[in-house]
């Protein structure tokens, strides 16, 4: 039975390097290294994992493995090594325990004679549709190595955007948060110290004071009730969301929503535009691209457009006038791709539409930042700060009255 073995060593550059190698023998593995050149420095076999049999315990493989995958097969692709052992190389060099299980699967259903691509589709988590219909088309045109390097690119600039938009929304998202807890430790600890102090003086508090002290009282009264409602609403939307009617609902909301909304349809319009383009350019037919870019859009309402674009298409009409049509896409983008569909260069035409969309991203996520941190000062300052004014107003009408 092989056995995994890890080693460490030097390469014929003379750096240091290390991995893993499954194997029958030691005697195995000094024979692979010394094929890679590999001067070895040390082997030992590989300590078992106590929690591999458990799978919520185990890493998932996230989107950057992928790339790098891509990356580095499509290199060795290009440089003449068989298929095999292109999986095997980076099966063995690894990190990630569930990645590395699922390329020896790979690896062995591409040894029982399946194709990569059905050997890919076996892992729909790790390896999308989109992935997989690439690597087909690269399979059946006898180039692999250009798909792989397109598909790494195109998920590299797609990570890209997710990140720029995560980071537009995480900023309001702690800020928030930050402020509510603030609130609830003033509210429950700080005020009902004041509100004893104040019963001891016998005078009448200002409305404002009064205010925040019977506000105070209620979320200590309540406090079980308030969470339970922020939770049963939480669930309530995540209930909502999950049931198809909700999500289409939801996702009409969220590209109506006046700045928001202008975000999500730019990043719709770089996605669906990128996607298409670099499937087309990679030998996909235009109907299935538009059935696989429609199932990844991640919003309905898109999603719905882009399906009547494919029906539209499959009845003999052209693909621009159904998307000016469902109102979803601006109609500069809808001029463009039907130039790039009367001169026979819609992938280039549509990697062009996402090169503009990709900046015009950038420039909202700026503009959406710079306009959330003023008016987050501005509800941080209001909310936390009349709730102090309004516990000292009474110590200083006090101070008044003394002087």
């Amino acid at each position: 039975m092989p056995t995994i073995y890890q080693w460490k060593g030097k390469n014929p550059k003379g750096r240091k390097v290390k991995g893993e190698i499954e194997a029958e023998t030691l005697e195995h593995v000094k024979q692979n290294l010394k094929r890679r050149k590999i001067t070895q420095s040390k082997i030992k076999k590989k300590p078992k994992d106590l929690f591999e049999n458990i799978k919520f315990l185990q890493p998932k493989v996230k989107e950057r493995d992928v790339i790098i995958f891509s990356r580095q097969f499509s290199t060795m692709i290009d440089a003449g090594l068989p298929l095999l052992q292109c999986i095997d190389i980076l099966q063995s060099q690894q990190e990630n325990p569930t990645f590395k299980k699922n390329l020896k699967k790979i690896k062995e259903s591409v040894e029982s004679g399946e194709t990569f691509a059905d050997a890919l589709k076996r892992f729909p988590k790790v390896f999308n549709e989109l992935f997989v219909n690439m690597v087909a088309a690269g399979e059946a045109g006898g180039i692999l190595d250009i798909i792989l390097k397109r598909l790494s690119a195109y998920m590299e600039k797609m990570a890209k955007l997710k990140r720029q938009v995560k980071g537009a929304m995480t900023y309001p998202i702690i800020t928030i948060i930050i402020a509510v807890i603030v609130v609830a430790i003033i509210l429950v600890f700080v005020i009902p110290v004041f509100a004893e102090m104040f019963s001891d003086f016998g005078a009448s508090l200002p409305a404002p004071t009064l205010f925040v002290m019977a506000l105070s009282n209620f979320a200590i009264d309540n406090i079980i009730y308030i969470i339970g409602g922020i939770l049963a609403i939480a669930f309530l939307i995540k209930r909502t969301y999950a049931s198809n009617k909700g999500r289409i609902l939801m996702d009409d909301l969220f590209l109506r929503l006046p700045v928001i909304g202008i975000l999500i349809r730019k990043v719709a319009v770089a996605k669906f535009t990128r996607t298409t383009s670099t499937m087309i350019a990679s030998g996909v037919s235009l109907l299935e691209t538009l059935d696989i870019v429609a199932k990844t859009s991640g919003n309905k309402t898109i999603e719905f457009a882009i399906q009547d674009v494919k029906t539209g298409i499959s009845e003999g009409r052209s693909m621009s006038d159904p998307l000016l049509e469902s109102g979803v896409f601006p109609s500069m983008v809808c001029s463009m791709i039907a130039v790039g569909e009367s001169t026979g260069a819609l992938d280039t035409m549509m990697e062009k539409i996402a090169d503009f969309y990709d900046d015009e991203v950038d420039q909202s996520v700026k503009n959406l930042t710079d306009m959330i941190e003023p008016f987050m000062l501005v509800f941080l300052g209001v909310v936390v700060g009349g709730l102090v004014i309004s516990m000292y107003l009474p110590i200083f009408s006090m101070a008044g009255a003394i002087q």
